[in-house]
């Protein structure tokens, strides 16, 4: 009887969060330290404020789109662990997704459950959401849009990632990926007998063809739409709160951003703001190098670029792991990474983390001075990132979206 299989995963994966939340209840109840985390609070009163006949961003530090505080009203009117049960089911559809995926690049049912395991059975991942943070809801809206792009459904993908957008402004990096994807090649377009000049002149036009010209129209239609609905009742509020603040934000709380102390020391200086702005020139970089690089794997480009974007954020948190956490499942069935060599990033990785919370602890809990030590290790994540990726980018097997049933078939052959 084999124990791995995708039901057992989900059925373990469902009894977690369970149990977590549960656990986080009795925490909140019994301890000083709380489990639940401070942004589901603003959560729940931002919906107050809605249910209220208000503005959620009556609550100080609601920094999100309207929609967020209407979906979880229910915390005020029917049970304030609403939200937390709706972060899990979002946790869970990525799960699912995950798999639909995997299914669709011809990976077995055995494979499916392993991979997906990664994400179902992650207690970090776990821990994100029955704590109490939204970024499952993104997860969802990401990795549903890329399956139905995978599945040459442009309009559904179109809507969902107008919607994403929308939720949270980071998923425009992967429009580039997204259009590149949507050529005519990929989407059953012939090539035809042609002399070179020809063929130039029609890769220039190629570019606005009706696939990508459905997906531009589209996911700007539902962004604005969204986007424009929020201002009529809300006016300039949501938009300073929701998209300027973002781009102008500076954090004078301690994260694993390196930019965190050169900010911070220059917080009320208009040097901070230069700061800010300033480091948004190499995550732009190497965002947009990524996603036309690795272009033809739509997976891969969308791991790689989530992932430098966070390392390269001028805010860094542990909820912002998440955004490639949910990716990574479906591209590591392409890694040629051995075992050691993965069990070495996944520890660099870790003891990167434990560094800067072990300084951070010292600073938040000891009341020791350690801001130097924190921006060390805070440079020391930063390097260790930029290895990482490195080394998965070069252990990659960068295989089409549109080809990965064929290349398995390859592989297995050979």
């Amino acid at each position: 009887m084999q124990v791995l299989t995708v039901g057992n995963v989900f059925t373990g994966g469902v009894l977690l969060r369970i149990l977590m939340l549960v656990y986080g209840l009795w925490q909140d109840a019994h301890m000083t330290v709380k489990y639940t985390d401070i942004d589901y609070h603003v959560f729940t009163d931002a919906a107050r404020s809605v249910w209220m006949g208000g503005s959620p961003y009556e609550r100080s530090t609601y920094r999100y789109t309207p929609l967020l505080a209407w979906l979880l009203t229910p915390n005020v009117w029917l049970h304030p662990v609403f939200g937390k049960c709706v972060f899990i089911l979002c946790d869970c559809l990525v799960g699912w997704l995950i798999v639909r995926i995997l299914a669709a690049r011809k990976l077995s049912d055995y494979k499916c459950a392993v991979y997906s395991a990664l994400w179902m059975l992650n207690p970090y991942v776990a821990n994100i959401s029955t704590r109490g943070s939204a970024e499952s809801v993104v997860c969802a809206c990401v990795m549903a849009v890329l399956y139905e792009v995978q599945q040459k459904r442009i309009a559904r993908g179109s809507v969902l990632f107008g919607l994403a957008v929308h939720l949270k402004i980071y998923p425009i990096i992967y429009a580039v990926p997204l259009l590149v994807v949507l050529s005519d090649t990929n989407f059953g377009s012939s090539a035809r007998n042609q002399t070179v000049s020809q063929q130039l002149l029609d890769r220039v036009i190629s570019w606005f063809n009706v696939h990508r010209a459905m997906f531009f129209v589209i996911s700007a239609s539902v962004f604005f739409a969204l986007n424009i609905a929020m201002y009529a009742v809300y006016g300039m509020e949501f938009v300073d709160e929701t998209y300027v603040y973002h781009v102008s934000r500076k954090d004078h709380r301690h994260n694993y951003s390196m930019w965190f102390l050169p900010i911070y020391l220059q917080f009320y200086s208009p040097t901070s703001l230069l700061m800010g702005l300033v480091s948004f020139v190499p995550q732009a970089l190497a965002v947009a190098v990524l996603g036309v690089s690795f272009n033809s794997d739509l997976y891969f480009a969308a791991f790689t670029q989530t992932f430098a974007f966070v390392a390269y954020n001028k805010v860094c948190t542990a909820q912002y792991f998440i955004w490639y956490m949910c990716i990574l499942p479906v591209v590591w069935p392409y890694s040629k990474m051995g075992f050691v060599q993965a069990s070495l990033v996944v520890g660099v990785w870790v003891l990167s983390q434990a560094l800067y919370l072990q300084q951070a602890y010292k600073l938040e809990f000891l009341g020791q001075n350690t801001f130097e030590w924190l921006w060390v290790a805070g440079a020391g994540i930063f390097v260790a990132n930029n290895w990482i990726l490195s080394q998965v980018v070069a252990k990659q097997r960068v295989v089409s979206v549109f080809d990965a049933g064929k290349e398995l078939k390859v592989k297995k052959a050979q």
